[in-house]
C-alpha cells in the first residue's frame, strides 16, 4: 500500500482531526479503543508520535535551545520565551503521547504477540521506548511499569528515570532476541517496513539511551556502547524521519500545519534566536540560508535576544525567521546524530583519530541534509577538531555543532543534549521568571496530578534530570 493510500485510509478512518493539540489525534477515547489490525494500529501510532515530537514539542525545544523566540507584535509564547513554566505547560504532551502514541503501540504488540509477528512487536517497542524516553527527559520521574493498563491500574506509580531507561533497553534486547530472518512489518509509514532498518533503530534507541546517562553511569555504559559501535550495529547509513507530508489541509508537517498553515496560527510568532544567527554568521555557515530567511526590513541576519521582546523597540520584520515547508519530515533521529554520539564515545573510550572521523562525518552528513556544499572547508576553517586542544574542548565542540546540525532538524532532542553536555553555552531570557536559570524540565503535569494520586511533589523546572549531572 503506498502512502498516499495509507494516507487516504487513516483520514475515511476518521484518524486525520484538525488543531495544533489535537493533530493527526488518533484516540479521542483511548479506554475503549476500535477493534482494528496493525495495519492501520501501527501507522495510526507513528503519526501521533510524529505529530507531537514534530509540533508541540518541536516548538517548545526550538525556545529552550534558543533557535527561536517570540515575535516582537505576538503573545502566544510568552511563557515559553521568558521561560515561565507552568503546570499545564506538558498537559497536552503527556496526555497525547501516553493516551496515544503509547496506548496505540500497547495494542500493536498485544495484537503482534499473539499472533507471533515479531517484525510487528520490535518496531512498537523501538517506537515506545521512543516515547517513554521523550516523557523522562521532559520530567525525570514517569510512569512506567503500570503506566497503560486502564481501569486495572487507574493510578499507576511513578518510576525514576534510571528505572525507566533500564527497562526500556531490556524491551528492546527482548524484542531483538524474537526477530529473525523473514519476519514482516505491517503498514510503517517510517521506514517502509524494512527489517533491517528496524534493527539499527532499535540499536541506534540503544546508543541514544545509553550516551544519554553516561555521564551518571559512565562505567555502566561504556562497554556496551563499544559494543555496540565495534560489532557495527549502528551503521545508519539514511536518516529516520516522517517523510509523507503534502501541501494540503491537514497533511502537512505539524509544525507547519499548526503555526504556518493558512488554517494554522500564521507566521507571526517565531523569529530567529540571537545565539543561533550570531554562531552562524560568525562562523559564515553555509547552511544559515536553509534553516532562516533575512529580516524582511533591512534584508540582513538578525535574532532577537532570548527572552527581550517586551524590552526592544524592534519590530518582528526586523528579525530573521525560520525556515519551514510544508513538507518538511519530522525527524526522529538523523546519520549526524549517530555520528555525534560515537564521536563522544570514541573520545571517552576509544581513540582520538576514530572520534575525529565520527566528528567530520556528522558535520559532513548534516550538510548532505540541507543539501549544502562546502562541509570540508567550514570543518577546516571554524570546526576543527584539531583546533580543540583538551577532551573538554573537544566534547564543547562536538555539542556545539550537534547544536547547530539538530536546528530546524530535532529541537526536542537539541534541548536534551545542550543540557546533557552543557554545550553551547546558552543565555538566560532578559525577562526570565527562572531568576536567572535555564529551563532544566517541565512541572508534572497539572492533567497528570488531578487524575493520579500517585504524582509526585512538584519539582522546580530549573531542577536537573538525573541524567544531567553538569
Amino acid at each position: 500500500m503506498n502512502m498516499k493510500k495509507i494516507l487516504s485510509s487513516l483520514a475515511v478512518a476518521g484518524l486525520l482531526l484538525t488543531g495544533c493539540d489535537s493533530y493527526l489525534d488518533v484516540n479521542q477515547n483511548p479506554n475503549y479503543p476500535m477493534t482494528v489490525n496493525n495495519d492501520l494500529v501501527l501507522p495510526s501510532a507513528e503519526n501521533f508520535i510524529a505529530a507531537k515530537l514534530g509540533e508541540s514539542l518541536f516548538n517548545a525545544g526550538g525556545f529552550f535551545a534558543q533557535y527561536w523566540d517570540q515575535a516582537v507584535e505576538a503573545n502566544q509564547y510568552n511563557d515559553l520565551a521568558e521561560y515561565n513554566i507552568l503546570q499545564t505547560a506538558f498537559n497536552a504532551p503527556y496526555r497525547d503521547l501516553m493516551a496515544g502514541g503509547l496506548t496505540d503501540l500497547k495494542v500493536v504488540i498485544d495484537q503482534a504477540t499473539a499472533k507471533e509477528s515479531w517484525g510487528d512487536v520490535l518496531a512498537a517497542t523501538v517506537l515506545r521506548a521512543y516515547t517513554f524516553q521523550i516523557l523522562a527527559d521532559a520530567l525525570g520521574d514517569i510512569p512506567y511499569t503500570d503506566a497503560l493498563k486502564g481501569s486495572a491500574v487507574p493510578m499507576p506509580a511513578w518510576e525514576a528515570g534510571t528505572n525507566v531507561y533500564a527497562g526500556l533497553i531490556t524491551e528492546i534486547d527482548n524484542a531483538l532476541t524474537k526477530v529473525k530472518t523473514g519476519d514482516v512489518i505491517s503498514t510503517d509509514l517510517i521506514l517502509d517496513g524494512n527489517l533491517n532498518d528496524w534493527i539499527t533503530f532499535a540499536n541506534v534507541m540503544k546508543l541514544k539511551l545509553y550516551m544519554r546517562e553516561s555521564n551518571f553511569d559512565e562505567i555502566g555504559v561504556k562497554n556496551q556502547v563499544m559494543a555496540l559501535i565495534n560489532d557495527g550495529k549502528i551503521n545508519l547509513t539514511n536518516d529516520i524521519k516522517m517523510g509523507i507530508y503534502e501541501d494540503a489541509s491537514e497533511k502537512r508537517n505539524p509544525w507547519y500545519e499548526c503555526n504556518w498553515s493558512g488554517s494554522g496560527l500564521g507566521t507571526i510568532n517565531n523569529i530567529a534566536s540571537s545565539p543561533i544567527i550570531d554562531y552562524l554568521v560568525d562562523t559564515n555557515d553555509p547552511r544559515i540560508s536553509r534553516l532562516f530567511t533575512k529580516s524582511a526590513n533591512g534584508n540582513a541576519w538578525k535574532g532577537l535576544l532570548p527572552g527581550s521582546k517586551t524590552l526592544v523597540t524592534t519590530k518582528t520584520k526586523d528579525y530573521s525567521f525560520p525556515l519551514m515547508t510544508a513538507t518538511t519530515p519530522v525527524y526522529f533521529v538523523t546519520v549526524a546524530e549517530v555520528q555525534f554520539f560515537i564521536a563522544e564515545a570514541q573520545l571517552r573510550w576509544g581513540t582520538d583519530a576514530a572520534a575525529k572521523t565520527a566528528y567530520e562525518a556528522a558535520v559532513s552528513a548534516n550538510f548532505d541534509l540541507h543539501g549544502v556544499s562546502g562541509a570540508s572547508a567550514f570543518i577546516s576553517n571554524f570546526a576543527s577538531w584539531d583546533g580543540a586542544s583538551t577532551a573538554a574542548g573537544k566534547i564543547a565542540l562536538i555539542g556545539k555543532q550537534k547544536w547547530v546540525a539538530l536546528c530546524m532538524v530535532n529541537h526536542w532532542e537539541a534541548w536534551s543534549e545542550a543540557r546533557r553536555l552543557d554545550s553551547p553555552s546558552l543565555l538566560v531570557p532578559a525577562q526570565n521568571y527562572l531568576n536567572d536559570k535555564l529551563v532544566k524540565r517541565f512541572l508534572y503535569p497539572e492533567l497528570a496530578r488531578n487524575f493520579n494520586d500517585k504524582t509526585p511533589d512538584e519539582v522546580d523546572a530549573d531542577v536537573n534530570v538525573w541524567w544531567d549531572m553538569n
